[in-house]
């Protein structure tokens, strides 16, 4: 008993050290002074009254000189520095523009005290007042698993006000959407917002700073993610509109075409975190040549669509209907464990030998508690001898030794069963674990976004963690009672047989308790397993937002729903651990109470037996009633961790995981030719696809072919299927019809052969954690030299700063997801990692949208002109038409279906196409026709 606490107290000690080391960890929101450049400890200044802004200061992203995320020798080096006064005057809407990775973002941190100040002099501060409330809208974009409109989404917190609402819902361009969803503005937006596509979060985040009543907008490039009509009206009808005027708007953008003319103040930054200007926005494109000249590209407005930009109902009301429900919310089944979970359990603990492992476990389960029973009688047998013969006559040696024979038998049974059933349960865990994730990984894209991530988390982590511990000790320990309680059961009836029939009832009754036990401490397992989920969910939402969190000054209301979260599984845990124990406890000590002394009684005044065997029948009664108390306990342990489906923590609930809905499984006919492919040709014929068997068409039957080497542009408005699209050709949601590449019909080909030669750059790039080289080439396939040249065809060297200590290396560390780059910087990796794949179709999806300067979006642009192999076919889903004028063809998406297909001088030759309708619409329209004479001729 007492070594079983050693695990605990190192369990303990350990968790102890970790979070001492948390503690430990320099806050963000302090003074910092970075000692080995030299930077003299200097107290902040008193800031003038009301000022926004920051005088003669440098932040770094880390308590390490060198400003990293991340540890090691090879860390990046940024540090945003203000030699002079930066100061955001009141009411003006104020620009922040600069190439990527230039620290735009780093300014909003700054203020925001999310960057870790070091002052440059007796004079220096930062300031932003809070007083009047501060907004922000996040780069990327953070919504949480509620309703669009709900009090976590749009109103945040904020009371609700229809007219305001609905007044921030046209202009934010969310109606036409809204409309799109059956429940409106009710829709569940999911996980991360999955429902949502990138422009529409983007829209949601804006529509949270602009209903709350903040007087100061932080916008981190809130247009980036839009098309060119949407960023106009954004800028028309929000940002110039009421409920902006007056308000202080700091936004960060590369957009300065659009955004240009309500810009009452330009702060323009250089590549190495230095201020280049800041004044009015001729001032800014007077000393940044580079800019003024994207930006003449870009200054012809023009006129906006007719009815949707000059013309809008601001009465019109948002849809209201209620079935927007996407995540199921967890069940609470009642019940016990289901046989086919243990059956798989079970068989996993046999492995190849089932026979020979029960065979072996229980036999020597069985001899261990025969021995223990047979050497309590031989000792009182032993003791007998000296009453009935002369101690002379009595061997002593005889019996040690058949008394220590006994020991090593009893020992050898014990440690072999034992070990054999360890073996057998790690082989169990290894193999349900192998199942469980291969199950996760191939299931399909739709029931990954009906289940929140903390679900699988916990399926993995505490499911797993009962295989591995709980349930196999469990298991040992409840074959291990029974055969004990039986053994002690009969021990008592061969010596006082009239106590069969009580020693049966003891027994019942002792069942019956814990039959009730049981009950009612799966279902408070089940209400508590339920609670879990939602606490681990919301600390990641909290996590992923908590810039956003801090911000708005939401930090206690989120502490206030952690902690309400935090109770409901308290409420569950104490009953769980504490007050249906004692119930159980209580009953059965009394039950077997009554045994022992019922038995003492006949033994002592009826039974006429030898005293030797009077206390070995005592022996057994008296553990009879414990060892029952312990099995129940047992049992309750293995049903808990075993647990129904739709709870948490249980072998069943890990059991319904492996049978969950699976992309179809590769096959010996599904392997293509080992020439496949040669060529990246296309041909796709009456494509129709959905997400669910029971939801909407989202792409009807589509056909088009692509020549091998062709560069297609494809666009459309919000929800005209053009991510649909790109999931269609990957086989990632339900499909009809035809798609061939290079030739082989892909519904013949294996997934995994399928999706290694298809390269997709993702709207948001996924990075891992570790150097730049793990993430370029994780599998170490290609050299160094392979690896820089695609950073250089990927524009990453001629973008950076020539600043040795600040530039990026295959040696860099990459925090993860890439927290320690700007957006841009990891769209120009994912990049550097499609040109080392080398895949003969490559698909962007809004790949290029977010890059926060116009210099980096033409390094990029010119990198997939002339890097990429003349037999790779490119497919480019773009908002922004610059990207895709100069390419082969375009393709325009409407509702699901193709609405134009053809080279784009053609298009544009149609007056009421949907092409030339955009081409309009944009701020860049001769320059977009000068593309397409460039491309033709």
């Amino acid at each position: 008993m007492t070594l079983g606490f050693v695990p605990l107290c190192i369990q303990g000690n350990v968790s102890l050290e970790r979070v001492q080391d948390f503690l430990r960890n320099t806050e963000l929101l302090d003074q910092f002074t970075s000692l080995k450049e030299g930077d003299a400890a200097v107290a902040r200044s008193e800031a003038p009254l009301g000022v926004i802004g920051i005088r003669e200061a440098a932040f770094t992203w880390a308590n390490e000189s060198d400003g990293s995320l991340t540890p090691g020798s090879q860390r990046r080096k940024f540090i945003l520095r203000i030699e002079d006064d930066l100061i955001f005057e009141r009411g003006q809407v104020t620009l922040i523009v600069g190439p990527t990775g230039s620290g735009k973002t780093s300014i909003l941190m700054a203020l925001l005290g999310e960057m870790h100040y070091i002052p440059s002099g007796p004079n220096s501060f930062v300031v932003l007042p809070r007083g009047e409330g501060v907004a922000y809208a996040a780069q990327e974009s953070w919504v949480q698993n509620e309703t669009i409109r709900a009090t976590d989404n749009i109103l945040f917190g904020s009371p609700y006000d229809e007219e305001r609402y609905n007044k921030v819902i046209m202009q934010c361009a969310l109606q036409r959407d809204l409309s799109l969803f059956d429940a409106g503005d009710q829709t569940e937006v999911g996980e991360k917002g999955l429902t949502l596509s990138g422009g529409q979060k983007a829209r949601v985040t804006l529509a949270r700073a602009i209903y709350s009543p903040a007087e100061i907008l932080l916008l981190d490039d809130v247009l980036a993610a839009l098309d060119v009509h949407t960023a106009k009206w954004i800028v028309d009808k929000c940002l110039k509109g009421d409920l902006v005027r007056g308000r202080t708007v700091i936004l960060v953008t590369h957009n300065v075409a659009v955004a240009g003319p309500i810009a009452d103040f330009v702060v323009s930054l250089d590549t190495d975190g230095r201020i280049a200007s800041q004044g009015s926005l001729d001032l800014a494109l007077a000393k940044n040549a580079k800019l003024l000249k994207e930006v003449r590209e870009e200054e012809e407005e023009v006129e906006k669509a007719e009815q949707e930009t000059d013309e809008a109902d601001l009465d019109a009301s948002v849809p209201q209907n209620t079935s927007g429900k996407l995540v199921v919310q967890e069940e609470i089944a009642v019940g016990h464990v289901g046989w086919t979970a243990f059956n798989m359990y079970i068989k996993a603990l046999g492995g190849s030998y089932p026979l020979l492992f029960w065979v072996w476990c229980i036999g020597g389960i069985f001899t261990t508690n025969a021995m223990i029973a047979i050497q309590i009688w031989f000792l009182g047998y032993w003791a007998a001898q000296y009453e009935d013969h002369d101690p002379n006559e009595v061997h002593v040696g005889f019996y040690l030794g058949l008394y220590s024979a006994m020991l090593l038998l009893l020992t050898f049974s014990f440690a072999t069963s034992w070990i054999v059933w360890v073996i057998g349960g790690l082989r169990a865990s290894a193999q349900i674990h192998r199942k469980l994730i291969s199950s996760i990984l191939g299931t399909t894209l739709r029931w990954l976004d009906k289940t929140p991530v903390s679900r699988i988390i916990t399926r993995c982590t505490q499911d797993m963690d009962a295989l591995d511990s709980q349930l196999t000790r469990s298991a040992f320990w409840m074959i291990d009672g029974f055969l004990d309680i039986c053994i002690r059961y009969f021990s008592v009836v061969a010596f006082s047989p009239v106590f069969s029939v009580p020693g049966a009832v003891i027994a019942g009754l002792g069942g019956w308790c814990g039959q009730m036990y049981l009950k009612a401490q799966l279902c408070v397992k089940r209400e508590m397993s339920n609670a879990k989920a939602p606490v681990i969910a919301h600390f990641g939402a909290a996590i992923a937002g908590l810039t956003s969190i801090r911000a708005y000054g939401a930090q206690e209301a989120f502490r206030q729903e952690s902690m309400n979260r935090v109770n409901n599984l308290t409420r569950a845990a104490v009953p769980f651990y504490d007050l249906t124990s004692r119930w159980v406890t209580i009953r059965l000590d009394v039950l077997g109470g009554i045994f022992a002394s019922s038995l003492a009684a006949y033994l002592v005044y009826v039974a006429n037996i030898q005293a030797s065997n009077i206390g070995f029948s005592l022996n057994m009664a008296v553990g009879f009633s414990g060892l029952i108390l312990m099995w129940i306990r047992n049992v309750n342990e293995l049903e808990v961790n075993g647990n129904i489906k739709m709870t948490s923590n249980s072998l069943e609930r890990v059991e319904q995981y492996l049978e969950i809905e699976h992309e179809p499984k590769s096959s010996p006919d599904g392997v293509p030719p080992a020439y496949w492919p040669a060529s990246g040709e296309l041909k796709v014929e009456k494509l129709s696809a959905r997400y669910s068997l029971d939801g909407p068409c989202v792409l009807h039957e589509v056909s088009f072919e692509v020549k091998s080497g062709e560069r297609i542009g494809i666009v459309g408005r919000t929800g005209s299927g053009k991510s649909s699209l790109t999931l269609a050709l990957l086989r990632a949601i339900i499909t009809e019809g035809k798609v061939y590449y290079d030739g082989l019909l892909t519904d013949a080909i294996n997934l995994d052969a399928l999706r290694t030669n298809i390269t997709i750059i993702p709207q948001v790039p996924e990075l891992l954690s570790g150097t730049l080289r793990q993430n370029l080439d994780p599998f170490g396939q290609h050299d160094d030299a392979v690896l820089n040249d695609a950073l250089r065809a990927a524009g990453l060297f001629s973008l950076q700063s020539q600043d040795d200590e600040g530039r990026i290396t295959l040696d860099s560390e990459i925090a993860s997801g890439g927290s320690n780059l700007s957006v841009g910087q990891r769209q120009i990796l994912a990049l550097a990692r499609t040109i080392v794949r080398q895949s003969k179709v490559l698909i962007l999806d809004e790949g290029t949208h977010t890059f926060e300067d116009y210099a980096t979006d033409a390094v990029i642009q010119q990198s997939l002109r002339s890097e990429l192999g003349k037999n790779v076919t490119l497919l480019i889903v773009a908002h922004r038409l610059q990207t895709i004028m100069d390419a082969d063809k375009i393709m325009v998406l409407d509702a699901g279906r193709i609405a134009e297909f053809d080279k784009p001088s053609e298009l544009l030759k149609n007056p009421q196409g949907l092409l030339r309708a955009l081409v309009e619409e944009s701020g860049e329209k001769d320059a977009l026709y000068e593309m397409v004479k460039g491309a033709s001729s």
